[in-house]
């Protein structure tokens, strides 16, 4: 990060994380070098961009929580140069996190004004990810088969679609509920036909949405 304001509040947020059970180093020095502040307006910068929150960003939307970002980010298990589709780009903060990882990033959004503002704050720091104005439930078969692929919203159910775009022996990230709770699922591939799932207990996101709005 070159912002040197923000450096000591980046660093209190990732001690914190390692308190709540991060442990991949990779993952917290991720976390580190992302610029989450340049993601918050001006107003909100000093007293939210750091803290372990999530926070709206428009369109009944929010930026992630950096725990949840770095725990998704950590079952990912993200090699350098690996594939990772990414459904929900949001803000683009866990793009970003991807991206330091070293990661090649394929990410889908829904929403335009989010997708627009993504790619903005994306380029301008130098992240090379592919995003799509899209529905996320159908993945990208084009460039698929995929290493990981994440889910950064709720999902009412597992999309087959997405199952069928990744590797042999790849891992999908998803929250699966259909209530105000998901249960984080792992999802790795065995074979053509064989999965493997292990659920990680309760978390919070902003539903998953198949209509795209123009």
């Amino acid at each position: 990060m070159k912002d040197t304001k923000y450096k000591g509040l980046c660093a209190k947020l990732v001690a914190h994380l390692k308190e709540k059970g991060i442990k991949d180093q990779k993952v917290l020095n991720a976390i580190n070098s992302t610029p989450r502040h340049l993601l918050f307006d001006l107003v909100f910068r000093d007293k939210f961009a750091y803290q372990d929150i999530a926070f709206p960003i428009g369109e009944n939307q929010t930026i992630s929580q950096p725990y949840t970002v770095a725990f998704q980010s950590e079952l990912l298990h993200v090699k350098r140069g690996a594939k990772i589709l990414e459904i929900g780009t949001g803000s683009g903060y866990q793009t970003a996190v991807l991206c330091e990882l070293g990661a090649k990033v394929f990410s889908i959004e829904r929403h335009k004004s989010l997708f627009q503002s993504a790619k903005l704050f994306l380029t301008q720091n130098n992240y090379r990810a592919q995003l799509f104005f899209g529905d996320g439930f159908l993945g990208k078969k084009v460039f698929a088969p995929f290493d990981s692929i994440i889910v950064t919203c709720g999902a009412p159910y597992v999309p087959e679609e997405l199952k069928d775009q990744l590797k042999l022996g790849g891992r999908l990230v998803i929250p699966v509920g259909q209530g105000d709770v998901q249960q984080m699922m792992l999802i790795q591939r065995l074979s053509d036909s064989d999965y493997k799932e292990t659920i990680y207990g309760e978390f919070k996101f902003v539903p998953m949405l198949k209509n795209i709005n123009n």
